[in-house]
């Protein structure tokens, strides 16, 4: 475990600077990502303790109460539907309205949805491109060192030297890839979530269908 560690710990320190800067996307991505799963997580959460307390008091007819609670309500499918029922409480309001205002609030809902999200994309694009930056300037330093070096010394010097510039674009590449991975995952838990809110639209809108239809 000891050698283990200690390996790592050459590894970087002979990668330089770009190193450190790369460790520096990595930290920031993944306090992102986090920070992005935390909320989805909770907004998914919240929505669907909203929307089973609003179902029971559309299906009864107590828009008043359903509206109240939606207003009152910090869960990101409220924000959406609040929109449609204050379109209903106008008068002589079609489907097509009430849904045309769901959708104004769900363009509101998504860019929260969606926030920093797609800067895990662009940190994984740079930690490579800083992964590569570093070898070529690695590369550009051991070149000068040999052209001055003994030339008995000179194969080793550049082996050595090619080895330890490597290092930055390996390590670009560990932090690349953890990141896109993160993006993804994060990306298809927001459309899930977005999908979820466009169901919903529909089944609300066929409950308030069928309360005018009993009406």
């Amino acid at each position: 475990m000891d050698d283990f560690i200690s390996t790592i710990v050459r590894f970087f320190q002979e990668g330089g600077t770009f190193m450190y800067l790369i460790l520096m996307l990595f930290a920031v991505g993944l306090a992102i990502a986090i920070e992005r799963f935390i909320y989805l997580s909770a907004a998914k959460r919240t929505s669907r303790k909203t929307w089973n307390g609003l179902v029971p008091l559309i299906q009864q007819g107590k828009f008043d109460q359903a509206t109240q609670l939606a207003t009152e309500s910090k869960a990101a499918i409220a924000h959406m539907l609040s929109y449609g029922m204050a379109r209903i409480q106008e008068r002589n309001q079609h489907r097509e309205e009430i849904e045309m205002a769901m959708e104004e609030g769900l363009m509101e809902v998504v860019p929260k949805l969606e926030k920093r999200t797609h800067y895990l994309a662009t940190l994984a694009n740079i930690a490579t491109l800083m992964g590569l930056l570093g070898t070529i300037m690695g590369l550009i330093q051991a070149f000068t060192a040999v052209a001055s070096a003994d030339p008995s010394q000179k194969a080793d010097l550049l082996s050595s030297s090619i080895s330890v510039a490597m290092n930055t674009t390996a390590f670009g590449l560990m932090a690349a890839i953890p990141l896109l991975l993160m993006h993804a995952f994060l990306t298809t838990k927001t459309t899930e979530l977005v999908d979820s809110f466009e169901m919903a639209a529909v089944k609300f809108l066929n409950l308030i269908t069928k309360g005018n239809n009993a009406g």
